[in-house]
């Protein structure tokens, strides 16, 4: 069987690395899977996905000069959910998401009892008691200004 972009083979992993899955391919050859083409969640390891000897089915994202072959197991994943919800819709089985719920979060209706000129007032309060502070954290540990060795007179 020949190995074309688009083509979805099986194959059993061979190895493991931090940037992803080898793959063992009908007729000997070996492709990567990598990290971001495993789920189609974060994956911080991917041995929390895949281990050594497991069939998996991937489909065949890229096939350079060098004979390297790029393979992803997460584009499946998406087509499935997607063929059964086509299936699904066909066969009256569908429900729709439930749409989500509107809360009434919006700040500027809600806070009509301050006037603008005290909220802000009270950030540039707050905002330089924060500065005051920072400065005061960083100038300990730099010293002081200046080192705190001169006498100014």
């Amino acid at each position: 069987m020949s190995i074309e972009v688009g083509n979805i083979l099986e194959g059993v992993v061979t190895g493991i690395t931090k940037f992803g899955a080898f793959v063992e391919l009908p007729g000997g050859k070996v492709g990567l899977v990598h990290i971001s083409e495993v789920a189609d969640v974060y994956v911080k390891d991917v041995n929390d996905f895949l281990k050594e000897k497991d069939k998996v089915k991937v489909k065949v994202l890229s096939v350079d000069e060098q004979g390297k072959i790029g393979l992803s197991i997460k584009q499946l994943q998406e087509k499935k959910s997607e063929e059964r919800n086509t299936r699904s819709e066909q066969s009256g089985n569908y429900h729709r998401p439930t749409p989500r719920k509107q809360f009434n979060n919006d700040f500027r209706r809600n806070n009509n009892s301050v006037s603008f000129e005290d909220k802000l007032s009270k950030f540039l309060k707050d905002s330089d008691e924060k500065l005051t502070d920072l400065r005061r954290k960083t100038d300990s540990k730099r010293g002081g200004r200046g080192g705190g060795s001169r006498k100014y007179e």
